[in-house]
């Protein structure tokens, strides 16, 4: 397990996000990104919360918004230099945007994500 400072660690969180295609940015309304600096639950490095963009209708309006939490013990727990915590980090972003545009478990895993 690597140890990494929390705010390197959203730094790492907020890099990833800006290394999203604009056109997915663009996309992404009512969401929050949170960074959970403890474990999180068991097996999960990331999580989306929400409604994804393909199960919105008419009627989605005036609703908290999505989120999604990157957990920061989970991921350094798995990884053994900060260049490893980069890279997860930006796979579990990814990850976990996928799942805000609607894409499953499955698919990302046949993506590589």
């Amino acid at each position: 397990m690597i140890s990494v400072d929390p705010e390197r660690f959203e730094d790492m969180v907020a890099t990833a996000l800006d290394g999203l295609p604009p056109e997915f940015g663009e996309r992404m309304k009512n969401i929050a990104v949170l960074v959970e600096h403890g474990p999180g639950p068991r097996g999960l490095l990331g999580l989306y919360q929400g409604i994804p963009l393909t199960s919105r209708t008419t009627n989605y309006a005036g609703v908290l918004p999505d989120r999604i939490t990157i957990y920061q013990r989970a991921i350094c727990a798995i990884c053994d230099s900060e260049e490893e915590v980069v890279e997860q980090v930006r796979r579990t972003v990814i990850h976990e945007v996928g799942h805000y545009f609607g894409i499953s478990d499955a698919r990302l895993r046949e993506l590589g994500w």
